[in-house]
This record gives structure tokens, sequence and C-alpha cells, in this order.
């Protein structure tokens, strides 16, 4: 395990922003932290990062103690904080080199160095425009483009992608997949479920604790009972009819489409028409589905809510 950590509690006078966190992490994994706002992800990503101790329990990265060795730790590492860290005034090759200096990267492989980043941020064509002037997703990859100035093993990645857009989040994905195949460890935080997708394997959190972690395909898979897609004409009056119906378990809402959990799927399928139709409610559309990872996020947290 090239990070582990063992019952982290970090605690800022009367609240605890981590209650006793245990987990471990592979090397070469990409690693997922997801839970909402307030949750503790990036407590924990700075505990790991040697940059916060714990009030109570320990963690080791690459065989280091955060507490008793952390200067070991921050040679070995990469951290990329949620805001935009950078220096605004200078270009985009001033603030790799500002950076080179700062873990003494330097002759032939500063310079081979800056220019692979650059190549591989795809930020080559912007090298001497400066950093206040690119846009969010720009300033995010040179932000990464930094943290990997002195090839560290292990990257810690906190909320990277919130505030950009659509597109710019998926050139980032696309990055840190090259890094994952580059054998790097990869320690990401996230609200967005999509991103969760994409680990090896997530860490649920919630109000400071460790809910679940497990591969995304098996915590979709504790989600409880059969999940039911219906399209109703009247979503608000129909989710109100079918709460009370004999063998519905939970109703989640997407926009015009409700999520049922059953039961017994075909079950419903056949006696939901029934029920709507009897409110003077038509359907659209009724099948099986899946259930993904935001659903079975909210559901491990009503759980967790009791």
């Amino acid at each position: 395990m090239v990070i582990e950590a063992e019952r982290l509690t970090r605690r800022f006078k009367d609240v605890e922003a981590v209650k006793e966190l245990s987990l471990a992490v592979n090397a070469g994994e990409i690693f997922g932290l997801v839970g909402p706002d307030g949750a503790g992800k990036s407590t924990t990503i700075r505990l790991l990062s040697a940059i916060m101790d714990p009030s109570s329990g320990r963690a080791a990265v690459a065989g280091y103690d955060t507490v008793n060795q952390p200067e070991e730790i921050k040679r070995r590492i990469g951290y990329m904080a949620q805001r935009f860290n950078l220096y605004g005034d200078l270009t985009v090759w001033e603030n790799l080199n500002f950076f080179a200096d700062v873990f003494e990267v330097t002759g032939q492989e500063r310079r081979q160095q800056i220019e692979r980043l650059l190549g591989f941020a795809r930020l080559s064509k912007f090298r001497d425009r400066r950093a206040m002037h690119l846009s969010g997703g720009m300033q995010k990859k040179l932000a990464l483009a930094c943290t990997l100035i002195h090839t560290p093993e292990i990257i810690f990645l906190d909320e990277p992608t919130t505030g950009v857009d659509p597109l710019s989040r998926r050139e980032f994905w696309d990055i840190l997949t090259d890094l994952h195949m580059q054998g790097i460890t990869l320690v990401i935080s996230t609200p967005y479920m999509d991103e969760a997708e994409r680990c090896s394997r997530v860490g649920l959190m919630y109000k400071g604790r460790l809910v679940v972690c497990d591969t995304p395909e098996q915590i979709k898979r504790m989600t409880e009972g059969e999940l039911v897609a219906i399209w109703p004409s009247q979503p608000r009056l129909a989710r109100t009819i079918l709460e009370g119906l004999a063998g519905v378990k939970e109703i989640q809402t997407y926009g015009e489409q409700l999520r049922l959990f059953a039961d017994d799927a075909d079950d419903l399928i056949r006696r939901v028409p029934e029920a709507l139709s009897a409110h003077g409610i038509t359907l659209q559309r009724i099948s099986r589905t899946q259930p993904r990872m935001e659903e079975a996020f909210i559901s491990l947290i009503r759980k967790q809510k009791g």
C-alpha cells in the first residue's frame, strides 16, 4: 500500500472535520474521495499530503509518517489545491520555472521537463501568456503541470475540476488518465459522480466519515432493490402517489424522470401505470434500468441519516 490511514481524525475546536478515517490506497490506482461540501474531503487530502497534522490517528505516505517525516513525503508527492494558487502576473513559462526552482529541478532536466509539461498540458502555444489571462480550464492544467515539475510518485488533487466547463473537465481527465497509465498514483477529491465513475476505487464521505470504500461497480450494487425509471406527465403528483405504493422502497427525482427502487421491478412495471392512470396521469415511458453512482450515493447517505 502506498498510502495508509488508521483512525485519522482532525478537529477544529468543537467540529470534527474528519472522524476516525481508515483507508489504504494501492500504488498506481486512481482513488476518489467523493461527497458533498463539508464532507471532509479537503481536510483528508491535506492530512494525507502532510500539510496538516491529525488530532489523532496516523497516516503514512510512500512509507513515511505524515507527522514525523513530512519533508520526505513532500519530496515524493504533488499537491494541487482546490483554488488557483499560481502567480497571475507571471506567464505560463515563468510559473513552471518558479516551481522548478522551488523543487530544485535544474539544468538539462529542468529544460526538458518544462517543454514536456507544456506539451503534455497542451499549453505550448500559450507559454508567454500571463496566468491571469488563461481560461479556468487552462489555469487548472497549468496548476497540474506545476504540480508535476519534480516528477512525483503520488499526486493529491483537491476538487481540480470545480468551476470549469464540461469540455475542460473532459480534457483535464484525459491528462489524468495519461498519468494513471504511467503508473502514477492519483488521489482526487470531487463532488461530481461522473468523475467517481472514472476512479479505480472510491471512498464516499459524509460528515467527516468514510461511509463506504470500494470500486464504482461494487458501490452501485449496494443499492437495495431493483430500479425502475418512469417519465410521468405530472412528476410531482406521481411521486406523491407512488411513495405510498406497496413495493416502492425509495424514489429519486431527475428532472422529469422518477427513478423507483423496488422489491420486484417487473411487478412494479405492471402496477405503476394503473396506479397513476387512476389519478389522470399518463406515462411517456417506463423501463427497468441500472443504478448510477449518484443514485447509489444518495441511497447510502439516506441510510446514514437513519
